[in-house]
């Protein structure tokens, strides 16, 4: 199953006992439709997703980030600290493509590129001068 939403917080890392981790986030969705009134009714479903492939990912997942993730969904019911039985949609995740990011994840991973970038062309640099004797 896929689903494409946003993140609605940032994702969080926990370390198990056995020395797993797993990449918790929540997602929400939306759904539009016209019903027989010929109102248009919006819907927002919220999913709460487990990663347990890499840590690494949470870097990426931030508030705001437009995700597709592939995976099967399953729901889950419990008794509240009231007293009230509550119920929610889990995720659990098995492959994560981020369609877009927010503004504090593009600023974090740019800088990486550029000093990449930076790296390779002053090693091309390095090399010309080396080939300045050449007749071509």
């Amino acid at each position: 199953m896929n689903i494409i939403g946003r993140l609605t917080r940032d994702a969080e890392v926990r370390n198990l006992p056995n020395e797993k981790k797993v990449v918790n986030f929540s997602i929400a969705t939306n759904d539009n439709y016209r019903n027989k009134q010929g109102e248009r009714i919006e819907q927002t479903t919220y999913f709460e997703c487990a990663y347990w492939i890499s840590p690494k990912v949470a870097d990426f997942l931030t508030k705001g980030t437009l995700v597709e993730l592939s995976g099967r969904a399953y729901t889950s019911a419990w008794l509240g600290k009231d007293g009230e039985p509550h119920a929610g949609l889990n995720f659990h995740t098995s492959q994560i493509k981020v369609h877009s990011s927010n503004k504090r994840t593009e600023n974090k991973y740019t800088e990486p590129k550029k000093t990449a970038k930076k790296e390779i062309s002053n090693s091309k640099s390095n090399d010309s001068d080396k080939d300045d004797d050449l007749p071509f």
